[in-house]
């Protein structure tokens, strides 16, 4: 029976693109295939700037599930102990890279317990069927297998020539946002941002709201 490895998983609001402000449970799946996440393996990594930690099974609620139900059932008690009411129960599935551990049993699971089901991935690995949303954050250098979603959410600035806005425009997704760059530039990133916006608006600015108001 698969184990699935996560993180950490806790109930707070959406920060980011189109679904800002709704309450969610996010379950952060520990690994990724374009870094360790081990700070002396980040000059060779693909994705060098990543802030977040996804090494090991040791967050908040963080552990190893064995099969579907048990992860399900554990994405059920974190969103009760936070104890939202009234709406349907929200997962973002994250990471690291979810989709090498998010598959369509999970996603059953999860839905039989009526949540609807998100994921954020770096778009090097297809997405499983029955996903109710899906964002894609690619990444310069990494090929893009995921090509159609819900959001595509662009780091910005990134470096290479291969993750500017312009290569993504023509891909099959309902929401175009290009979110600052968060390093010791992020005030110029912002600036860059807003006005890769203003011309053109096929883009939308997202900020990492969550980090303004003191969210995890």
């Amino acid at each position: 029976m698969k184990v699935y490895s996560v993180k950490e998983a806790y109930v707070t609001l959406q920060g980011e693109g189109a679904q800002t402000g709704r309450a969610a449970v996010f379950l952060r799946f520990a690994g990724c295939n374009l870094w360790t996440g081990l700070e002396p393996d980040r000059p060779s990594a693909v994705c060098k700037f990543c802030d977040t930690d996804f090494v090991g099974t040791d967050g908040p609620q963080g552990g190893k599930f064995k099969g579907p139900d048990a992860l399900a059932r554990h994405v059920h008690n974190v969103w009760t102990a936070g104890a939202p009411e009234g709406g349907r129960p929200y997962v973002i599935c994250t990471g690291g890279e979810p989709l090498l551990q998010l598959d369509e049993p999970a996603i059953a699971a999860l839905k039989a317990l009526s949540f609807e089901v998100g994921v954020e991935t770096n778009g090097t690995i297809s997405a499983p069927r029955g996903l109710d949303w899906i964002c894609v954050s690619p990444k310069a250098n990494a090929a893009l297998k995921q090509v159609i979603g819900d959001e595509l959410k662009l780091v910005y600035p990134q470096d290479e020539d291969t993750a500017q806005p312009n290569k993504f425009e023509q891909l099959q997704f309902r929401h175009f946002f290009l979110q600052p760059k968060d390093d010791t530039s992020a005030t110029r990133n912002i600036a860059a941002a807003a006005a890769y916006c203003m011309k053109h608006p096929q883009w939308r600015l997202s900020l990492q709201t969550h980090k303004l108001i003191g969210l995890p």
